[in-house]
């Protein structure tokens, strides 16, 4: 179990105006473990079926971070497992209760970032699982292979922190100057990887469209870390704080913080994240993807 620290103010309260644009995210605080098949994770094996092909990189080739080609036909790599059970609120289609999401570990244009796929399962469908997940290329990026982590989801409220009007900004700055909060830190979206609510943009904001004309909602979050610092006021989960003692931004590898703030030892660019949408209007629910970083 992981919890959240209440918000210090209420931001519907003392911004009416927000209210409405109140979104609930469901938090997956990964942390190091060993999950089986059967079970939600991120990094952990998945329940592929075992007369499946294991799915590869299709090209066009992926970039190292020396903008050398990659490698074509590289296995995908198991990112994120979530059961319906665990995130009901996810939006599975109705013949399906398994979500899976795997991309390939090299960098791919558009967005020099991982490109992720997604499958749609149904568990009383799947038969034999596959018992041994291919490994990796031996040229693959390891900080795009995430280490095998259980998960803990976690209801919390949070509202937009870039996709507001301008004079919402004004009324948000007289706010956080009356309450000595931060708004765009600390009461606005969420960090870590994440199921639904709002995307954490470091950059300008860049919602996929879909060809049916709908702007695509968030269907989750891969993050780097669960959360920027380790002297935030709020989304370091209570459980977690004694553990963060005498963090710093170099601290040693084995220090206690690394496995709360970085769990599944992934980095996506500078600190970066990959948002996943869907279309939840049009029957093909068309998933899209957007990375940015800082």
């Amino acid at each position: 179990m992981r919890t959240t620290p209440s918000p210090p103010v209420d931001v519907a309260a003392l911004l009416p105006d927000l209210a409405p644009l109140a979104r609930t995210t469901v938090r997956l605080h990964p942390r190091p473990g060993d999950p089986a098949a059967g079970e939600s994770s991120l990094g952990g094996p998945l329940l592929w079926p075992a007369g499946e092909p294991w799915p590869m990189c299709d090209g066009p080739k992926g970039y190292d971070h020396f903008d050398e080609p990659a490698e074509a036909e590289v296995p995908l790599a198991p990112v994120l497992q979530i059961l319906a059970e665990d995130v009901p609120e996810l939006p599975f289609p109705d013949d399906a209760d398994v979500l899976q999401v795997l991309w390939c570990p090299f960098d791919h244009e558009p967005f020099s970032s991982p490109r992720p796929q997604v499958r749609w399962r149904r568990r009383s469908e799947i038969g034999e699982v596959l018992a041994v997940t291919p490994a990796p290329d031996e040229e693959a990026q390891e900080r795009h292979l995430p280490d095998p982590c259980v998960l803990h989801p976690e209801r919390v409220v949070e509202y937009p922190s870039w996709d507001l009007p301008d004079e919402l900004w004004d009324e948000i700055a007289r706010m956080d100057e009356a309450t000595g909060e931060s708004y765009e830190n600390d009461l606005s979206v969420a960090s870590g990887t994440k199921i639904g609510g709002y995307p954490g943009w470091t950059q300008n904001p860049h919602w996929p469209v879909c060809e049916c004309g709908s702007r695509m909602e968030h269907l989750l979050t891969v993050a780097s870390w669960e959360f920027s610092r380790g002297d935030e006021k709020r989304w370091i989960p209570v459980e977690d704080r004694p553990a963060m003692a005498g963090w710093t931004w170099d601290a040693a590898d084995d220090h206690p913080s690394k496995p709360i703030q970085n769990p599944a030892g992934l980095m996506l660019g500078d600190v970066g994240g990959i948002y996943l949408f869907m279309c939840v209007t049009c029957p093909q629910r068309t998933v899209d993807y957007r990375f940015d970083c800082s």
